[in-house]
């Protein structure tokens, strides 16, 4: 086959607007594929791609949540076939590393990506955002970045499992390990934070509480399973959580916004030897400091979550069976639908607060 041009959001330098231009899809290495996009979230990784928050390596193709049609498939591709429905990921584990080998693939060192690059129209290369690239009518990625699912979901719902949903989730699920009939507190009702709500009503736990200074958000959080809410604009969230939980804290407190003040807060709003899982991404100049005798004294656990410690093989076609079965609502995360020339808009919704994913569709 020929090389393929299609249609794809780029950002050519540090905070400037987006651009919709051609760009170009070589045909597949022997374990690549080229899938065509059918939805993809608009997560904040993209804006931190746009702004410089990840590096310099402009021009990026943007986009990562997502999902769709495989289209192609190279010579050695076994993983996923032709006409396969797929969500895409950004850990397609490479199976030979120490991490792998240790039977910690969640901590895999070597993950795949394509083994040839995209380029802009006139060669330019092309970084794409998390080795997707799914701002686009079609991408180029590595067979084990396909996980298949269920055709019969939404791709625009099933996409979102690629990024921050699964962190959310995971961050409850697979790193808190929560347990049946546990407490559990959720700082940070933004997508993440919420979908860590999902995931601890799913995990069974009995008492949800959601922490935030937006009392939207806060309604948002009840709606996926919170059983209490603080507005911790106007209420101290430590004492608000020790109040709900007998005085002890929570069994679990989740970080999900990822600054050294939250972070302080889930350390002491958790129960003795309770689990903090942080899941909310610091920027590299912020430090913590806490007293290191308290560190001692309250044991437990202190773990940060990375793309919610999910194996997408294992997680993602359990949880959209769970959806499809009417146990997970992962259609209520899609606030609006928007075209592929939206994505700049998406972004101002996002900073404002106003949406918990836009989801582009092609």
């Amino acid at each position: 086959m020929s090389d393929t041009t299609v249609k794809g959001v780029v950002s050519r330098a540090k905070g400037e607007p987006l651009e919709l231009v051609d760009i170009v899809i070589p045909e597949p290495g022997p374990n690549d594929v080229i899938v065509r996009i059918q939805a993809c979230g608009v997560c904040h990784t993209d804006l931190a791609y746009r702004d410089g928050g990840i590096n310099d390596e402009y021009p990026f193709l943007l986009g990562h949540e997502a999902a769709g049609i495989v289209e192609t498939v190279g010579e050695r591709v076994k993983h996923v076939a032709e006409g396969d429905f797929v969500v895409l990921n950004w850990r397609a584990v490479c199976g030979e590393c120490r991490a792998c080998k240790k039977g910690e693939p969640k901590y895999c060192f070597d993950t795949h990506n394509a083994s040839k690059s995209m380029t802009l129209a006139d060669g330019t290369e092309l970084s794409p955002a998390l080795g997707i690239g799914a701002f686009a009518e079609k991408t180029l990625v590595h067979e084990g970045q396909c996980t298949k699912v269920d055709d019969k979901a939404d791709p625009a719902v099933a996409g979102l499992l690629g990024c921050g949903v699964m962190a959310g989730m995971g961050a409850a699920m697979n790193t808190g390990e929560i347990q049946r009939g546990e407490s559990v507190a959720v700082i940070g009702c933004g997508g993440v934070g919420i979908a860590a709500i999902a995931g601890a009503k799913l995990a069974g736990a009995a008492k949800i509480i959601a922490v935030d200074v937006d009392p939207a958000k806060l309604e948002w959080a009840k709606d996926f399973g919170a059983t209490d809410v603080i507005d911790s604009k106007a209420n101290d969230p430590v004492e608000g959580i020790k109040a709900l939980t007998g005085g002890f804290g929570a069994d679990v407190v989740v970080d999900a916004v990822g600054i050294p003040e939250t972070y302080k807060q889930a350390f002491y709003a958790r129960d003795l030897a309770g689990r903090v899982v942080l899941v909310g991404v610091p920027t590299p100049e912020m430090t913590l400091e806490l007293p290191f005798l308290d560190f001692f004294s309250r044991g437990g656990a202190l773990k940060s979550s990375w793309y919610g410690d999910c194996l997408p093989e294992r997680d993602f076609p359990m949880l959209v069976d769970l959806h499809l079965d009417g146990r997970l609502p992962l259609d209520k995360f899609v606030t609006e639908r928007i075209g592929i020339d939206g994505v700049e808009d998406a972004f101002a919704a996002m900073k404002a607060g106003k949406v918990l994913r836009s989801v582009v569709e092609l």
